[in-house]
């Protein structure tokens, strides 16, 4: 299994890219996310995630300017119904963050507006994926700890976790401890967050 591809960019075009790595050309498919973060660059590593189409059988290859992207990506398509069509049309429209904070907000509208998804789909998206938007490290932390307060924020989820707190609910108390107060210090994160959880 593949997990990442480095090598110079021979070709992109909105939805694909060919990555040229020691005279092998991996065409891979992407979203607009990865494309405009590839775009203009020479080299570029992108992130893989090999999908079998259950029909006949045939594997494309997504990949991701960003391991980030990837995780969404696997978690929109771990919802029933979701392919993978789907989930590129979702993390083209939207990007990490808004789709994050969409989701938590139960923002069905929102998601609605994205081609190809509708009402049923959306709130389906929203009732699998809330609980499982701040699971893993690149994915969560980058929603949460973009603000100035980021270092006494990680440094806040740290202290808790080896006090053996669960990382997906220090997160939910963290950020809205920094909604609260966006100045809030280490300490003052960490005491108001032992009365939530």
């Amino acid at each position: 299994m593949i997990d990442y591809i480095s090598g110079k960019l021979a070709t992109l075009t909105p939805t694909m890219a060919v990555i040229d790595n020691q005279g092998i050309g991996y065409a891979i498919e992407i979203s607009l996310q990865t494309y405009d973060a590839f775009n203009g660059k020479s080299a570029v590593t992108a992130y893989i995630q090999r999908q079998v189409n259950p029909r006949d059988g045939s594997e494309v290859d997504y990949g991701f300017a960003t391991q980030d992207e990837r995780e969404l990506f696997r978690q929109i398509t771990s919802v029933s119904g979701m392919g993978a069509a789907s989930a590129r049309m979702v993390l083209s429209s939207l990007s990490a963050e808004e789709l994050r904070n969409i989701i938590l907000s139960e923002d069905v509208n929102r998601l609605k507006s994205v081609k190809g998804i509708g009402l049923k789909t959306a709130q389906r998206m929203v009732l699998e994926l809330k609980d499982k938007v701040f699971k893993g490290e690149s994915a969560s932390s980058d929603v949460l700890f973009r603000t100035d307060s980021g270092a006494a924020a990680e440094e806040a989820s740290t202290a808790l976790q080896m006090l053996g707190f669960n990382k997906a609910n220090i997160q939910k108390a963290i950020q809205a401890i920094l909604k609260a107060d966006p100045g809030a210090s280490v300490e003052q994160i960490i005491k108001a967050a032992l009365q939530r959880l």
